[in-house]
């Protein structure tokens, strides 16, 4: 029998309640290893953390490095548990297939021992990144949107606050004077740190009530309003 290693991913427990659980990606591909005739030699683990990058995931590398040191398929509940870049999946692709293994995706049916099975596993990791990035460019569209209607987006930012509707932003009388101040100072030629102290000297308060500033935040607060 051919052998195989599993690796799954969730990074929020919502996933769980949308059918992705840790234990429903191990119980797919057990039911798929039992089916296609393969010996499932160990199971990899990431709970809790993103697929933005492959390197900082030790359930992914450890999965990676059992595999290739076998010529062990390498399999996953979807390219989407695997990684999040068209870079990474490709490079995780090819790092298996020098070490004689193969990349097998559940969901999308993708099995690289083939010649055409590698062609549309690179085809579907294109067009899976081209599909976040659309969500994410119709994501900043509607933030944007929001912002320009002055509607809260995350967190309240300095010189406003929370109106009584819940969703639209009020300026804050001080903190927008506290704004000015900033920029003032800036413009004369004070540095961050400098700014940051003129500020407690002056007891001016943060976001958050607390006296003490810092560069950063001075910083953050000059991007903002620029």
């Amino acid at each position: 029998m051919k052998s195989a290693v599993a690796y799954i991913r969730v990074s929020t427990d919502d996933q769980a309640n949308e059918g992705v659980s840790l234990d429903a990606q191990e119980a797919k591909i057990k039911a798929w290893a039992l089916l296609n005739d393969y010996t499932l030699d160990q199971v990899f683990v990431d709970a809790g953390l993103s697929g933005g990058r492959a390197d900082n995931r030790p359930g992914l590398q450890a999965a990676l490095q059992a595999a290739c040191k076998t010529g062990a398929a390498l399999v996953v509940y979807s390219l989407s548990r695997l990684a999040r870049s068209t870079r990474d999946t490709i490079a995780i692709s090819e790092r298996l297939d020098k070490a004689g293994g193969d990349l097998i995706s559940l969901s999308e049916k993708l099995d690289t021992s083939s010649a055409s099975g590698k062609m549309i596993f690179r085809l579907m990791a294109v067009l899976s990144e081209f599909e976040r990035d659309q969500i994410s460019e119709r994501t900043k569209m509607a933030l944007g949107y929001k912002k320009s209607c002055g509607e809260r987006v995350g967190t309240i930012p300095y010189g406003y606050d929370l109106d009584t509707d819940g969703v639209s932003l009020v300026p804050n009388e001080i903190e927008q004077q506290t704004i000015w101040i900033i920029q003032e100072l800036r413009a004369r030629g004070l540095s961050l740190r400098a700014i940051a102290t003129e500020l407690q000297n002056q007891g001016r308060p943060t976001k958050k009530g607390n006296p003490k500033w810092t560069h950063t935040s001075v910083k953050s607060i000059l991007e903002r309003v620029a």
